[in-house]
């Protein structure tokens, strides 16, 4: 009887997650088709629901496999997010790496000293700056693809959001050095080994970028077997950066740059990895949503709200201020600003990795929690909202 019992959970535990997946996919249609509310932010707030914390409908994510789906769907669209990214265009456009540095630094700066006023400790404000540095790449290349975007806010958006994420992961790990070993003392060791993870992480990347469109090129079958090539590519190095404690971020970042650079061209039928690489985006967003529990959200809802705040007017002001010497209006450089407000899925994969390490950061940044719910579903509305404010998206009305 109670092997009975134990099976019949067991079997209702391995439901759960198809079934959240279900929810999500179906929710976020008709709210997207009735109200044009981003898919993503709803497949989140369809997550946070459903978790252990909330309603106790999905087992706990690092209890289940799903952490490493996870970990693939991010890689897929970091992998096409590299795609994305025209190194000549930033050679040419010097004024935009200047835009890049400049808001980033002034989110960190501003995110840490809101922080400290809040009464932090010094390395949680500095966790807590170098993450909301961070723009994350799926939110904003979903809402790109899914809004079929494009003109000068979504490439500035696209490549302002790459360098915010190289950054981001650097001075995270930097912090994550410190933190470890609680000492300041080390600092220049903490900045080394972050430079080695890097280095390592974009050697992978590149390893993976030249061999498979190489190979591809001697089977003779670039254009109709790419998609399952690159795919298991992105799973592999992946899972590959993941054993070597290396930047799975970084990795597939440079992994998808580099295939763009060795003349890899992917069909319109291939972005998003089709059907694949839409599944598994239900499957993160709704995974980022129920690592969050409501009594850690409303633990940090003050520094939250503040943390909020000071990051949208900093990546603003940032984005703002040398749009004119970027080439393009102070219209246009708001928007920019506006639309790097997606933050969610980058900084929740960073702190479930550093899991790896025996470190639990999602415990112990409680105000993480509510800001990350708040940008989860807020982030790529506004993301939505500046795109087609700059009238750069060609979506067509669906019945």
């Amino acid at each position: 009887m109670y092997l009975l019992n134990f099976d019949v959970l067991k079997g209702m535990a391995d439901f759960a997650w198809p079934f959240a997946i279900a929810v999500a996919w179906v929710i976020g249609e008709l709210g997207y088709r009735w109200m044009r509310l981003p898919r993503v932010s709803i497949y989140a707030l369809i997550g946070f629901v459903l978790s252990y914390a909330q309603t106790g409908i999905l087992p706990r994510p690092s209890e289940s496999a799903v952490l490493l789906l996870a970990n693939v769907a991010f890689g897929l669209m970091l992998f096409e997010f590299g795609y994305r990214i025209n190194l000549r265009w930033l050679r040419a456009n010097e004024w935009l790496v200047a835009t890049g540095l400049l808001e980033s630094i002034a989110t960190f700066t501003a995110v840490y000293y809101i922080a400290i006023l809040f009464g932090a400790e010094s390395l949680i404000a500095l966790l807590l700056a170098s993450l909301m540095m961070a723009t994350s790449p799926a939110e904003v290349l979903r809402v790109i693809n899914e809004q079929r975007s494009s003109g000068q806010v979504t490439e500035r958006v696209l490549h302002l959001a790459a360098m915010n994420c190289v950054l981001a992961v650097f001075i995270f790990n930097v912090v994550l050095g410190l933190w470890t070993y609680q000492s300041i003392g080390i600092v220049w060791e903490s900045v080394s080994k972050s430079l080695l993870v890097l280095v390592v992480s974009a050697g992978l990347g590149v390893v993976f970028g030249m061999a498979v469109p190489g190979l591809l090129r001697r089977l003779g079958s670039l254009s109709q077997d790419a998609t399952i090539a690159f795919a298991i590519a992105v799973i592999l190095v992946v899972a590959l950066a993941q054993l070597l404690k290396m930047s799975p971020i970084i990795a597939a970042l440079t992994f998808g740059f580099m295939a763009r650079h060795r003349r890899v061209t992917l069909s319109q039928a291939q972005r998003n990895f089709g059907i694949l690489g839409d599944l598994l985006t239900v499957l993160l967003f709704v995974f980022v949503g129920a690592t969050l529990a409501w009594p850690r959200v409303m633990a940090g809802f003050d520094l939250a709200l503040a943390i909020l705040g000071v990051r949208f007017a900093a990546k603003l002001i940032g984005a703002v201020l040398f749009s004119r010497l970027c080439g393009t209006s102070w219209r246009k450089g708001a928007l920019t600003g506006i639309a790097l407000s997606p933050v969610s899925v980058l900084v929740i994969l960073l702190l479930v990795q550093t899991r790896y390490l025996g470190v639990n950061l999602l415990d112990q940044l409680a105000p993480l929690a509510a800001a990350t719910l708040a940008f989860a579903i807020i982030g790529p509305v506004l993301t939505q909202w500046a795109l087609k404010l700059a009238r750069e998206t060609t979506t067509k009305e669906e019945n």
